[in-house]
């Protein structure tokens, strides 16, 4: 059974539904929101252990696409162009693959439809294991930093990280997304064969290796229509390196896609 989402949305006009990625929170994507927001109808969920959204054991991606096409079933949307950035683009791209005439459109950003292997497990890990209720941020952000790589995201993880009452406490269900990692990291094997033929988008930040013009074939076998763009200058998280950049090319895909006039 779908869950029901927490949610914000911002502006009028055709619907526009942003997934944030893993750690993340729709609040992580309020400036690109608000940009949009001139023009479209944006919604910003909290995926399934995330935010404020209610939490479950299990978080594959096609629970997390049903949450999403719940939400938009619920909201009445018509069609709404999904963008979804990592494992936000992996549920956007499940959805557009499994229920493509809930979908007018997909940007993906920064992610494929393949597999990876990575660090987030040890992220988890290193979360856990800190008493974040009995330590002040600075303290947890320290010993975080300690725990992890010099390259790890401490900075975004410890966005997750916020004050119940007296004590903090992780706005994520660790436990969880530990639990559910090796299907975070792969990609639906049952969509091999699914066709999406509406707009898609995939956008890469140039210093990442998330998304390579290797990832073009299989992209395109999924999405026939598919377009890739490269953003200078950025790495995994394109809306925090680089966000006019990523506004830029969002717009310009939005007005090819829906016919907005552009003035």
């Amino acid at each position: 059974m779908p869950l029901e989402l927490a949610f914000e949305t911002w502006g009028s006009g055709p619907p526009l539904v942003i997934l944030h990625g893993l750690f993340g929170a729709g609040r992580n994507w309020t400036n690109v929101a608000q940009s949009l927001a001139a023009n479209y109808r944006v919604y910003l969920p909290d995926a399934r252990n995330h935010g404020a959204s209610p939490w479950a054991e299990s978080m594959s991606y096609a629970e997390m696409a049903h949450d999403v096409l719940a939400l938009i079933e619920r909201e009445r949307l018509q069609q709404p162009f999904v963008i979804g950035h990592s494992m936000g683009g992996k549920t956007a791209m499940t959805l557009a693959l499994s229920h493509p005439q809930a979908v007018g459109g997909v940007a993906v950003i920064d992610i494929a439809p393949e597999s990876y292997t990575g660090q987030f497990s040890s992220y988890v890990s290193a979360m856990r294991n800190l008493d974040v209720g009995a330590a002040g941020r600075r303290e947890v952000r320290r010993t975080l930093a300690e725990s992890l790589r010099a390259d790890a995201p401490v900075d975004f993880l410890m966005q997750t990280l916020r004050r119940e009452r007296d004590r903090f406490d992780w706005r994520l269900n660790l436990l969880a997304t530990g639990l559910c990692m090796r299907d975070l990291c792969d990609f639906p094997a049952s969509l091999r064969e699914a066709r999406y033929e509406g707009p898609a988008l995939f956008i890469a930040g140039a210093e990442s290796d998330y998304l390579q013009p290797a990832s073009l074939p299989g992209i395109r076998a999924l999405f026939p229509s598919a377009a890739l763009e490269r953003i200078e200058d950025a790495g995994h998280w394109v809306h925090a390196d680089q966000p006019e950049a990523l506004l830029r090319g969002l717009n310009e895909w939005l007005r090819d896609a829906c016919a907005l006039d552009p003035n």
